[in-house]
């Protein structure tokens, strides 16, 4: 592996799947904290990521739309927080609404009353990992390619993937024929922007929705789309005990490692769990009729991308453990957020695929007409042109002479 980052084709293209795994990794950091210092160095890097390594596809133009929702969700906090109330008492008082009596079985529920600066910086903390979770997924859906992902899966959740992929790609499609509709309207003289606006874009917008599903639905037909092999019925009853007991044994497992008390049980269970689970993928994968073609290869930069997220999540794991008050600052008293130094720098850790993953294809074609134009001057020695002179008459035909 060289230490540049080479150009993104085919055979050099990342695994979608370790793109997935970094930015889960980061929002398994964020669930880990309130301090709204780490959340913003959460937000930085997978941003700084994102710009670094998006291509030009359509999908990739969702992660703004992310952003907007993680805004949109902190704003829907703080306004439930400021008139429904907030369950941190406090001293600081901003404003004293009007209250609205309520029903006696509707104790424990206001409307209105006293709203205290504690309870919206409660409320403010709360919105803002939830708003840095979507945007990790945002980075995810951004990066990696839906078909590549669905290309990698197991035969035996090809169905499964199919659907999710679909939902997954639903935003970013809509969100591509949104920006289409607007730059329409402008170049027609419309106004693009306002709720009137928006109306007006919304039925183009589910006409070209419905279109697409008759022909994803068509596609998939024509391609042989839930077709299987038949297989004994002792093979299938074994797959479902596997695949099941499986996914109980990882859930218990994490239950296991995630309580205070269960870390002697939950990683034995956590391990026979995922070998369970895998041996019932494997046997599910007979009942596919379907073929790989040239299948994504899992590389040493898939790996460094992917373990990157995972170091994040562990710092922050071990981090919540060893020092809960840095990662979860009190709202009440007032204190002003402290930056802990370990788990700050063990999120720096997630810059690492802006250095090590392919360079997209937007980037990588403005190197490639860099190198080819510094190639053509470099070359030396004779050069052949065409000559485009129409033959006399019984005479041969000159298709190119030394310059």
């Amino acid at each position: 592996m060289s230490a540049r980052a080479p150009r993104a084709t085919r055979s050099t293209a990342l695994h979608a799947g370790a793109w997935w795994l970094w930015a889960l990794g980061l929002a398994t950091a964020a669930s880990r904290t309130t301090n709204p210092l780490l959340l913003g160095l959460l937000i930085g890097v997978a941003g700084y990521v994102v710009a670094a390594r998006r291509s030009d596809a359509p999908w990739a133009r969702s992660y703004g739309a992310f952003l907007k929702l993680g805004l949109l969700v902190i704003g829907i906090r703080l306004v439930f927080a400021f008139f429904l109330g907030s369950p941190i008492p406090g001293t600081h008082t901003l404003v004293t609404l009007p209250e609205v009596p309520l029903p006696e079985w509707a104790r424990g529920v206001r409307i209105g009353g006293r709203v205290t600066v504690e309870g919206m910086l409660f409320a403010f903390y709360d919105g803002l990992k939830l708003g840095t979770l979507l945007i990790c997924v945002g980075a995810a859906n951004a990066l990696a390619s839906p078909a590549r992902l669905l290309k990698s899966l197991p035969g035996a959740l090809y169905e499964a993937g199919v659907a999710v992929v679909v939902a997954m790609t639903f935003a970013p499609h809509l969100v591509a024929d949104v920006q289409r509709l607007r730059a329409a309207r402008r170049l027609r003289g419309r106004p693009d922007r306002g709720f009137k606006a928006l109306l007006q874009v919304g039925l183009p917008v589910l006409e070209g929705a419905l279109e697409r599903s008759v022909s994803l639905a068509a596609a998939m037909d024509a391609r042989g789309y839930g077709r299987t092999a038949q297989v004994p019925t002792a093979v299938r009853h074994t797959t479902t005990a596997l695949t099941l007991g499986g996914l109980l044994g990882v859930c218990a497992g994490t239950y296991g490692l995630l309580a205070d008390t269960g870390a002697a049980y939950g990683l034995p269970v956590l391990l026979a769990g995922l070998v369970a689970a895998l041996g019932g993928l494997w046997l599910g994968g007979r009942r596919t009729v379907r073929s790989r073609y040239r299948p994504d290869r899992w590389g040493v930069r898939a790996w460094l991308v992917s373990g990157s997220g995972v170091a994040v999540a562990a710092v922050m794991i071990w981090a919540n453990s060893y020092d809960p008050a840095a990662l979860h600052p009190p709202a009440v008293p007032l204190t002003a957020p402290a930056l802990p130094l370990w788990p700050a720098a063990g999120i720096l850790v997630g810059l690492l695929p802006a250095f090590v993953a392919p360079l997209p294809p937007r980037a990588s074609g403005a190197a490639a007409e860099e190198a080819e134009e510094t190639d053509g001057r470099d070359r030396t020695g004779p050069r052949r042109t065409a000559v485009s002179t129409s033959p006399a008459p019984g005479a041969p035909h000159t298709k190119e002479s030394p310059q």
